[in-house]
């Protein structure tokens, strides 16, 4: 696998090459390959921070940094997404990591919400996330909602 580097932006400081790969592999993943008609473009996004995980020059992976009160009470990652081409290499892991560190930095050591697709519980339950309340459906696929108290590393 290629060097992997990383990159942190506000929607603000993204260029229109950046958002267009953002935009495109999460359509790729959650609308075509999980065949799940929504509306991606939900106005979180100029509010947040990107981060961008690349083999080279190929956006390999990405997750939108969300602050208190946009999706949630809480601290929120969403948007999590790994490249089919990547994917089983670690990377999901290694992104999901810096997501919990930036999130850290930029909005202080509080809790982080998400709302997982049930069948990626487990994981992130290895990331120290602990379900909380029940199973729901969102655009047809099932979901819980997880959160990650300050402190809880694993």
């Amino acid at each position: 696998m290629e060097s992997i580097h990383h990159i942190v932006k506000h929607f603000s400081q993204l260029n229109a090459s950046e958002l267009y790969s953002i935009l495109h592999l999460r359509n790729e993943v959650f609308v075509v390959e999980q065949n799940c008609a929504y509306q991606d473009a939900d106005n979180k996004d100029r509010f947040c921070h990107h981060l961008m995980l690349y083999a080279g020059q190929e956006l390999a992976a990405y997750a939108r940094l969300v602050p208190a009160g946009i999706s949630y009470e809480e601290t929120s990652i969403g948007r999590v997404v790994t490249a089919h081409g990547f994917r089983g290499t670690g990377l999901g892991k290694t992104l999901m990591q810096l997501a919990i560190q930036y999130c850290r930095e930029l909005f202080g050591a509080t809790p982080i919400r998400i709302g997982a697709q049930l069948y990626a519980k487990p994981f992130y339950t290895a990331l120290g996330f602990d379900e909380t309340g029940t199973v729901y459906d969102e655009d047809g696929i099932p979901h819980i909602q997880m959160i990650r108290w300050f402190g809880a590393e694993k």
